[in-house]
């Protein structure tokens, strides 16, 4: 019975990552498509759909944490999802005045490399019970050059959308009411952008850890 529950874990977690590759792929060959046609401008237009979906599938990784699916721990998987998820509904899609903004097109590019390579890399695992040594390489590597570019357009992109929250005033809440309680988006924001600042390098060396982990382990195998 338990060779069944693996068999049928192992089946769900390929299909789940190469649903999501294939979600990346598409964001990334829209992005550079249009960029070559028509510029950055239209970029985010182009890939608003997949975009939404690769990226609030990944609320499944939360889940999958939470169940034992995988060893992924929750205090790593989560801050990223969520900042991901902000920016993806809470900044883009909320403020359409961002949309033109080169940083969504280093933003995007720097998401999807990313995640073709992880998705890619754990359906290999998932699929075929190994994946190949320059893959696992890309997977622990590339986060180097991608997570400085990535992290850079997120906080570009939320500075960017302060203005235009404060002057539609969207998602706030002003007394009276009768919660009697305000709320203000803005400063929702700004403390976001103000958790970066330790989030950021701390996550960074997280990565470098598990980069020296992984392709020691890789060395010795």
């Amino acid at each position: 019975m338990a060779g069944v529950g693996s068999a049928v874990r192992r089946l769900y977690l390929s299909v789940y990552n190469w649903v999501v590759f294939f979600g990346w792929a598409q964001v990334l060959y829209y992005a550079i498509l249009t960029l070559l046609q028509s510029g950055h401008e239209g970029v985010y237009d182009a890939v608003e759909r997949p975009l939404q979906f690769a990226q609030t599938a990944a609320v499944m990784e939360i889940l999958h944490g939470l169940v034992g699916l995988v060893r992924s721990p929750i205090s790593a998987t989560l801050p990223q999802i969520g900042s991901r998820l902000f920016l993806t509904w809470g900044i883009l899609w909320s403020f359409p005045e961002t949309h033109s903004n080169v940083l969504v097109t280093s933003l995007v590019i720097s998401w999807s490399i990313t995640e073709i390579i992880r998705y890619s890399f754990f359906g290999m695992k998932e699929t075929f019970g190994f994946a190949p040594s320059w893959l696992l390489w890309l997977r622990y590597s590339t986060f180097m050059v991608l997570y400085p570019t990535g992290i850079s357009s997120e906080v570009g992109l939320i500075y960017l959308a302060l203005p235009y929250m404060k002057a539609s005033e969207k998602y706030c809440l002003r007394m009276p009411n009768k919660w009697n309680f305000s709320y203000d988006y803005m400063y929702t924001s700004i403390l976001a952008l103000a958790i970066y600042i330790p989030g950021s390098p701390h996550m960074f060396g997280y990565m470098l850890s598990q980069r020296k982990k992984a392709l020691s382990k890789a060395k010795t195998a």
